[in-house]
């Protein structure tokens, strides 16, 4: 699976995920760290990665835009905690689903929760 790692997500979390043996990218590797949302949406879809985010404007601009992609992973209650625990939640959660993620959707991903929305919404 490709990720796209946005600014709010710490670049550690991209190591770890990397030693599992996942292909990640961060916005601020690829001099993205002050992008608009919309240009971190357009580099997600044209390098073919799921952005994961904890930021739901995203999901609020593919609604808007009724585009099929690409896939956003939200992963909710970020704040203080380790990129071992959060790569831990997306180990987890997003081999299972990785269908949906390939065909496009918004996922929203808690400690007990995992909700999909397939994509374009509306």
């Amino acid at each position: 699976m490709r990720l796209l790692l946005d600014n709010n997500l710490s670049i550690r979390l991209g190591a770890v995920l990397e030693k599992e043996g996942w292909d990640v990218a961060h916005v601020r590797s690829l001099g993205l760290h002050a992008a608009s949302d919309r240009v971190v949406l357009d580099r997600a879809r044209a390098d073919g990665r799921v952005l994961v985010s904890a930021d739901t404007d995203f999901g609020g601009l593919l609604a808007a835009s009724h585009e099929p992609g690409p896939s956003v992973v939200l992963v909710r209650r970020v704040a203080n905690r380790r990129a071992e625990e959060l790569a831990g939640i997306l180990l987890a959660n997003l081999p299972p689903i990785a269908d949906d993620l390939d065909h496009g959707c918004i996922v929203v991903v808690g400690d007990d929760s995992l909700r999909i929305r397939l994509l374009p919404i509306g």
